[in-house]
């Protein structure tokens, strides 16, 4: 029994220390994950609080897109009535420019034609006047013929006047 006892012992002295070695190590290696599992529990927390604030940004973006969305339509739809009032009242002006043009050509070939007129009017005093010009210019010679044959008649009147004073001085002369 000596040997179980000294072997219990034995056991003692070497494996006793070893467990309070060990009792020691894993109550330090308990604090360790305590304190681990805490700080996993608290960024858990904060993971959770993160998670819940993306949600919410999620929440709000869906919101803000639906919202965008929403504008965008809106103002799809403005757009589309403002283009078809536009292409409508640029087809009225069409017409009109149409209208518009198509008195002016009639307003053009109407004043051609009155032009031509005008102009066959114009041609037809042109001859006149020319003729009228030319019996003017005849008559103007003629006139020039008659007023040169008086001026010589007048001249000629002077002229003889002039002789017979002459002839009455010489007679006188040889009378005295």
């Amino acid at each position: 029994m000596e040997m179980m006892e000294a072997l219990r012992t034995a056991i003692q002295e070497w494996i006793v220390p070893e467990f309070d070695k060990i009792r020691l190590e894993n109550s330090e290696i308990r604090a360790t994950l305590q304190l681990t599992n805490k700080r996993l529990d608290d960024i858990q927390a904060q993971l959770i609080e993160q998670s819940r604030r993306i949600d919410d940004t999620n929440k709000r973006i869906d919101a803000l897109h639906a919202d965008l969305l929403h504008r965008i339509e809106e103002t799809n739809k403005r757009i589309d009535a403002v283009s078809a009032d536009l292409l409508r009242r640029i087809d009225e002006t069409n017409k009109r420019i149409d209208d518009t043009n198509k008195r002016i050509d009639a307003v053009s070939a109407n004043l051609l034609h009155r032009i031509e007129e005008t102009n066959k009017r114009i041609d037809a005093v042109h001859a006149d006047l020319l003729a009228r010009l030319d019996a003017t210019n005849q008559r103007l010679d003629r006139l020039y013929e008659v007023i040169v044959r008086r001026d010589e008649h007048q001249r000629l009147v002077m002229e003889v006047a002039d002789l017979r004073r002459r002839i009455e001085n010489l007679e006188l002369r040889l009378a005295a």
